[in-house]
């Protein structure tokens, strides 16, 4: 219910429809990927954009996963896109500033947050939205597994981190650290 209510508040947004994949039970980033993917075969996107990573999870894999199933290239991360004609650049930061990739489409594209700022739906869009096509699938309609191939054995804290020690001067430091053999 809570997935349908994002669709239609993208379709608030100016999405013309969409399609909402209903699973029994929670989907892998590889299933999702998977479902995309079916997806992308039968609407034939030139660009697809996804999120980085998701709320659930955080694994950001969904969309590196998919550029490998359709075979696409993909940008990661992306703080700009740039469609021209058929290629679209993608811009992103990285620890030395910003890196951009040219890909020929039909593309992947994962965002940042910095990317762009969504609209605001307004209370007549919000009304017409509820007309919109909203499909209900599910993963067999589209003839794939989603069944989760993880198992979770255990999730343990790591151990509490051992208190230092003090020391009045270097040359007791010094001392310390000879001790331990990491000093000569």
């Amino acid at each position: 219910q809570k997935a349908q209510e994002t669709l239609r508040t993208a379709l608030a947004m100016g999405a013309d429809r969409a399609i909402l994949i209903v699973a029994e039970d929670k989907v892998e980033p590889l299933g999702v990927a998977k479902l995309l993917a079916k997806v992308a075969e039968a609407e034939a996107p030139g660009l697809i954009i996804l999120g980085k990573q998701a709320i659930d999870d955080d694994n950001n894999q969904t969309g590196q996963m998919l550029g490998a199933l359709l075979g696409w290239g993909q940008g990661t991360f992306a703080n700009k896109v740039e469609i021209a004609g058929e290629q679209v650049d993608v811009t992103r930061e990285v620890d030395g500033g910003l890196e951009t990739v040219k890909l020929k489409l039909p593309a992947i594209v994962t965002t940042d947050l910095r990317l762009n700022e969504p609209r605001y739906a307004s209370l007549p869009n919000i009304m017409k939205a509820k007309s919109k096509p909203l499909d209900q699938k599910t993963p067999a309609d589209y003839g794939v597994d989603v069944a989760p191939r993880l198992t979770v054995v255990s999730v343990t804290e790591p151990a509490k981190r051992q208190a230092g020690v003090k020391v009045a001067d270097v040359d007791e430091l010094v001392g310390k650290l000879k001790a331990l053999g990491v000093a000569k």
